[in-house]
């Protein structure tokens, strides 16, 4: 026996293979900064876990409704609407363990061999990944650090075809930090209004913005909420990254299919897990809060002190907790750059490319981490650009 055919066109998500790497090294005694997984490192709030621990305490522990627990999806139903000034209510929601679930299932229950699907690069290398297992054509649209890593809408409207099916966005963005501005989404929704295709709305980093509003919702728009699928959870938002608990909210018809899928593939969510988070969508937000305002500190002093090294170039990101510096003035390949970092340096860090054909030339930091950590790594980056400076 062997792996199917298909099981070639499937990647990885490589900052948990370099998360591995800098794990070895640490255990042969060298010391490590982590800067390449994109995740909050502030604990989950005190009355999510209470609520999570209640959850136990009363008996949740056995499978609950595939869609999720009726409590939650009116909860996240009437959170949805609200923010984004559109009416859905909990048919339209979809609880799943992460939101990985929702790009495979929109994505399974969707295209067909041979569609288009328009996705940003450098993004998210699992909507490549995706779309790739499913024998579907790859439409890259490059996000340039001149546009602030947005799309380039001439460029947008060129490659949407007859065949296209899926259009991906993602803002805030991972991993360049980047958004979409409202003006844009508008003309994006023009652009698809009339058009046979879905839009994947991937808006898990909505709540870490540092615009003086936060990011629009291309479902908000006129004619868009019946042609979207927004995606979103609670890993990034409330620091609940090993909790596993996402959600998609979507047309009723597409609803229908994704729970097929979960009924399939995990049952439900976790039920106890479910409890904890609608605590967190109905309770005080005051943590997420002070973690906002913590990561602007770090992005200011972070970045700052990144566009100061010889050879790098660091834009101030919009949202999300990544800095996405451009590295080429090293003279280097960001993929050889990345090695030596974590290798010599200790600072674990992404490689662009691994983003994207035009992430290269780029490193992703993430900085959910101290401002003493994130001031160290800095500076044992500078004392290594003595080799190219």
């Amino acid at each position: 026996m062997k792996l199917a055919d298909r099981m070639s066109r499937i990647g990885v998500e490589s900052a948990f293979d370099v998360l591995q790497r800098a794990k070895a090294l640490e255990a042969k005694g060298k010391n490590v900064i982590h800067l390449e997984i994109g995740e909050p490192d502030f604990p989950t709030p005190p009355h999510i876990v209470e609520a999570g621990k209640q959850a136990l305490d009363e008996g949740f522990t056995h499978y609950g409704p595939t869609q999720g627990l009726p409590d939650l999806r009116e909860a996240i139903a009437d959170e949805i609407s609200r923010t984004r000034r559109i009416s859905v209510g909990p048919e339209h929601v979809c609880i799943t363990p992460g939101a990985k679930p929702i790009m495979f299932f929109a994505m399974l229950a969707l295209l067909e061999p041979g569609d288009e699907v328009i996705y940003p690069d450098p993004g998210f290398p699992i909507y490549r990944s995706m779309a790739n297992y499913l024998g579907t054509k790859l439409v890259p649209i490059p996000l340039l650090e001149r546009r602030g890593f947005s799309f380039d809408l001439d460029v947008l409207r060129d490659r949407i075809t007859d065949r296209t099916r899926m259009l991906i966005l993602n803002s805030p963005q991972n991993p360049t930090g980047g958004h979409i501005p409202e003006e844009d989404l508008r003309e994006i929704a023009r652009m698809v209004a009339d058009r046979d295709l879905i839009v994947l709305s991937d808006e898990i980093y909505r709540r870490i913005y540092y615009t003086d509003s936060p990011p629009a919702s291309i479902a908000s728009l006129p004619g868009m909420l019946e042609k979207t699928i927004i995606l979103d959870g609670f890993s990034k938002t409330y620091a609940m990254t090993g909790w596993r608990i996402g959600y998609g909210v979507m047309p009723e018809w597409i609803a229908d299919g994704v729970n097929k899928l979960m009924v399939n593939s995990n049952s439900c969510t976790a039920t106890f897990t479910q409890k904890a988070a609608l605590a967190a969508v109905s309770g005080p937000q005051d943590a997420v809060d002070a973690m906002l305002s913590e990561f602007r500190t770090r992005r200011d002093a972070f970045c700052a002190e990144l566009d100061r090294i010889p050879g790098f170039r660091c834009p101030l990101p919009g949202g999300a907790f990544y800095a996405f510096p451009n590295v080429e003035g090293t003279g280097l390949p960001s993929k050889e750059l990345a090695d030596i970092l974590l290798g010599e340096a200790g600072v674990a860090a992404l490689d662009g490319g691994s983003f994207g054909e035009y992430g290269k030339g780029y490193i992703r930091f993430s900085y959910a981490n101290s401002l003493e950590n994130l001031r160290e790594a800095t500076r044992r980056i500078a004392d290594l650009s003595k080799r190219w400076s």
